[in-house]
């Protein structure tokens, strides 16, 4: 059963921080290029020794070098200190309720989800499906747009078992489908983590979201 919701949340834009690359020289690279260097001059010719201006490239170049070097020591840092702001930018997130399009998990409490069915539509349906993915119930419901609540309940007022579930939106005009869309709710982060520079999000029921999945941020609640 599908009941209209009076209540709304923000919502909130957030771009993960780029990473910055290596690039140019290494540590390793700096070190031949000195002993290159210091051989080229304790090997030249005597009868035809290097010219002035020759050597003033040389150290030119090993100046550039030895600059570089430090340049990508400094970005390295920099990556590193991103990666940690990236992460603790969100630690305000715990315990605030997100709207995502990922699975969320139904417990005791009806979920709040936000239904947009095609505007031409003259009958709309809520299709749920359970945490392989697979069709559990096909509901029609009104054609308005907004926030709703969903109470978890069969064609027959049987209540679904406590589980993660995920939503899609079927917009039909007579016998036709023509459009069909993922169905956001909202859903509690819990903890945020962050893999191989990806932030994720751990929400109510074990339930996982990522950043491109979280389109609102719910204000704090009192």
């Amino acid at each position: 059963m599908v009941v209209s919701a009076a209540t709304s949340a923000p919502t909130s834009t957030a771009t993960p921080k780029p990473q910055a690359e290596n690039s140019g020289f290494s540590g390793g690279d700096f070190e031949t290029f000195l002993k290159m260097l210091t051989t080229q001059i304790r090997n030249q010719d005597p009868l035809n020794p290097m010219e002035g201006s020759d050597f003033a490239v040389q150290l030119a170049t090993f100046s550039g070098v030895e600059q570089q070097v430090q340049t990508n020591d400094l970005l390295q840092r920099m990556n590193e200190q991103l990666g940690a702001d990236s992460l603790s930018s969100y630690s305000e997130w715990i315990g605030r309720k997100v709207r995502t399009t990922g699975q969320v998990y139904l417990g005791q409490d009806p979920l709040i989800m936000n239904v947009t069915p095609d505007p031409t539509a003259d009958r709309v349906v809520l299709v749920t499906k359970d945490s392989y993915g697979r069709r559990v119930s096909s509901e029609e419901i009104g054609k308005g747009s907004g926030l709703v609540e969903w109470y978890g309940v069969d064609e027959n007022g049987q209540p679904f078992p406590n589980g993660l579930y995920s939503f899609t939106l079927e917009s039909y005009r007579g016998d036709d489908l023509i459009a069909t869309n993922e169905v956001a709710s909202y859903s509690t982060v819990q903890e945020v983590q962050r893999n191989s520079g990806k932030i994720t999000f751990m929400l109510d029921g074990g339930a996982t979201a990522s950043l491109s999945q979280i389109d609102a941020l719910a204000a704090k609640s009192d």
